[in-house]
């Protein structure tokens, strides 16, 4: 399955802001954006004209980049989210949310995206007590997510669980990380979702 194997460091210094692509390691000063905060490359320092179409090709990059998904699966995305009722930009997204590594990395059974994709590709997620290991799995209202019995304590969960203590989860999540569970108790909305996305700019691009 094809991924993209871009240092995720050098993917925060080229969109300017933190993705928080490597977990805890992006709240403390060893993060990259902190030591280096301009774009990667022999230019990076150099002074770059933003234009529209830049600064809409860069909004696309950065979705895809925090959702770890690449250039043909995200335009099959936005084609699913532009046939749905209502706005497409948030429609989008709200697909994109429900990818089930996306919704073990909100539940805190996971401290990266690619942490929380490795985890369902090796079968430790089961939905509804049935195994799944595709990452893109589309989660729907109502569904359960659990992490295998024999997986539980595994060190990499551990770790993701006792730094997802005493912080906030998703809204539209029902998460107990004792039992390593999480409901989706109901779709997720634009405010629901806290990321520095500005959607609008994606379908403007998509639009030309």
């Amino acid at each position: 399955m094809a991924r993209n194997l871009e240092p995720s460091c050098k993917q925060c210094r080229r969109e300017g802001g933190k993705l928080f692509l490597k977990g805890t390691r992006c709240e403390t000063d060893k993060c990259a954006i902190e030591r280096r905060n301009y774009p990667p490359g022999e230019h990076g320092r150099g002074r770059v004209k933003e234009t529209e179409y830049l600064l809409q090709l860069r909004e696309k990059q950065k979705a895809k980049r925090i959702y770890g998904v690449l250039e043909r699966q995200f335009r099959r995305y936005y084609a699913k989210a532009s046939r749905q009722p209502g706005i497409t930009g948030e429609n989008l997204l709200a697909l994109l949310e429900r990818r089930l590594d996306n919704v073990l990395l909100r539940a805190g059974f996971a401290l990266s995206p690619k942490d929380a994709r490795q985890l369902v590709r090796h079968g430790h997620t089961r939905v509804n007590g049935r195994k799944v290991d595709i990452p893109s799995f589309e989660v729907k209202e109502g569904d359960v997510i659990e992490i295998k019995e024999k997986s539980k304590d595994i060190t990499r969960i551990l770790q993701a669980v006792r730094f997802a203590e005493g912080r906030p989860g998703s809204t539209w999540l029902k998460v107990d990380l004792e039992k390593r569970r999480a409901e989706v108790t109901s779709l997720p909305k634009r405010e629901d979702i806290e990321l520095p996305i500005k959607e609008s700019l994606i379908v403007e691009l998509y639009s030309k």
